[in-house]
């Protein structure tokens, strides 16, 4: 049964690919809205059964698949001393949750573990969600921990690799891993140390008459999920 539901939640979530990528808003009330694209139009949005909380794009759509996993991102995530919010924004950026997710290059699961990392951490089964966020969490303790608890470089490193960044001394000019950081950074929000960029154009998304509808402003939103799209 377990098993069934989850590939029924990855099915109407994902239904094109599975590395599809899942864009999730958080409005002002708190009201998260999942969407399988950018929501840059004002997009009808649907309620989801039994979770009063959820709005989709979809209207076939079920409650999404993080919700599920969070009681595994938060137990980890204290063990290693993480922000809960770095570890899903980095699962949301790596497999948009999808726990079945396979990249052309071989990363798996929620966190995109290589094979050798996974062999590494003593994850077993990278396609088993809690095996995958143990493993990736520590992974992400492991980098942080190099780069002084420089979040940018040990993003950095997780999309590129230790090599690229020990090579640059920083953020390698990489344009797929840049973006990367800076997706992340976005979702996560600013961490204490204070190294998340400082943008100038904030998207938020508000809901008015059962649409998202897309919002930009020169200041930072007080409550809800942003997205920062210029410096």
């Amino acid at each position: 049964m377990r098993l069934a539901l989850l590939v029924l939640a990855v099915n109407l979530l994902l239904p094109s690919a599975a590395l599809a990528q899942i864009y999730a808003w958080r409005d002002a009330k708190g009201t998260l809205v999942l969407s399988d694209r950018e929501l840059d139009t004002p997009t009808k949005i649907y309620e989801v059964h039994g979770a009063p909380a959820y709005r989709t794009t979809t209207a076939e759509a079920t409650a999404g698949s993080a919700p599920r996993f969070d009681s595994f991102v938060l137990a980890h995530a204290q063990r290693h001393s993480l922000r809960p919010e770095l570890v899903r924004a980095v699962i949301q950026v790596e497999s948009g949750y999808n726990p079945l997710a396979t990249s052309p290059k071989g990363a798996m699961g929620l966190m995109q573990l290589m094979p050798a990392t996974a062999r590494s951490l003593g994850v077993r089964n990278p396609y088993d969600p809690e095996e995958n966020i143990r493993g990736g969490t520590a992974y992400l303790r492991r980098l942080l921990d190099k780069y002084d608890g420089n979040e940018e470089l040990a993003l950095a490193a997780y999309n590129a690799g230790s090599g690229a960044v020990d090579r640059y001394g920083q953020v390698p000019p990489y344009r797929e891993t840049r973006d990367y950081v800076r997706r992340v950074g976005v979702k996560a929000g600013a961490s204490d140390s204070g190294t998340a960029a400082k943008f100038r154009i904030y998207k938020t998304i508000e809901i008015i008459d059962a649409r998202a509808v897309p919002r930009y402003s020169t200041q930072r939103p007080a409550a809800g999920t942003f997205e920062i799209v210029r410096r």
